[in-house]
């Protein structure tokens, strides 16, 4: 299967160059924190915890923060966490996406407004660039020692749109209504996604000459390393010239 997720499967690998360990494992800390406070401690019947969980495994966290991460969306201070998001334009008319989750959320947009004006962008009203991207299941599992064509037949039943495979892992796109359903789908094989989440994709991306794309990187660049921002998405398409910088 062939298709528009392309996007992301870069985007995959430039986060796996770019990324912290520490930063992953703050994001994947404030979900789960979210996820209990939002329906309780029990991974069975809290979709969206299971979910968290199973990222934190992909990530290699150790099952004592797993732990400590549940515990504390149980306490009281956890009703402080606000989700959040932000749209803005960066400069050449490149439309960005920010997902935040943040405990102050003046101290959070003075932030993301701040990276746009240095940058040649600007913050804008939010609703103003959503139908840009469609919200799409992204999952990434390890090839392993699965049988690729077996395994392609199971999700593909399960509802994956697009499944794309490189020499390490299956890079499966599911509309956003069957989520659940391939989440479930791996549960029944066993198998554990090195990451699951849903993202913004780009129903359109725009190329740019390679300085112009690498001021754009730069800002994305800001916005993920801040604190309260957990995922960016962008129109920007990502040439290979452009990654191997």
């Amino acid at each position: 299967m062939s298709g528009h997720n392309k996007w992301s499967t870069i985007k995959r690998k430039k986060g796996a160059l770019d990324a912290k360990r520490s930063k992953i494992f703050s994001k994947i800390i404030k979900e789960i924190t979210i996820a209990v406070r939002e329906g309780g401690i029990d991974p069975d019947g809290n979709p969206r915890l299971r979910l968290g969980i199973a990222n934190a495994k992909g990530a290699s966290m150790p099952k004592e923060t797993i732990q400590r991460a549940i515990s504390k969306g149980a306490d009281k201070d956890a009703a402080a966490l606000t989700e959040t998001t932000y749209e803005g334009k960066g400069a050449h008319g490149i439309a960005i996406y920010v997902e935040c989750m943040t405990d102050n959320t003046q101290r959070t947009v003075s932030n993301i407004r701040s990276y746009f004006s240095k940058h040649g962008g600007e913050l804008g009203k939010n609703g103003t660039l959503n139908y840009l991207f469609e919200r799409k299941g992204i999952f990434v599992v390890p090839k392993g020692d699965l049988n690729q064509d077996d395994f392609e037949m199971e999700v593909i039943d399960a509802g994956a749109e697009d499944i794309e495979v490189d020499d390490e892992v299956f890079t499966i796109t599911t509309a956003m209504e069957d989520f659940g359903n391939m989440m479930k789908k791996l549960e029944e094989l066993g198998i554990e996604p090195e990451s699951a989440s849903l993202q913004r994709i780009p129903k359109s991306t725009e190329t740019l000459d390679i300085e112009s794309a690498r001021k754009i990187l730069k800002l994305i660049d800001l916005i993920e390393e801040d604190d309260d921002v957990q995922q960016v998405f962008h129109t920007l398409t990502l040439t290979d010239e452009l990654m191997d910088d």
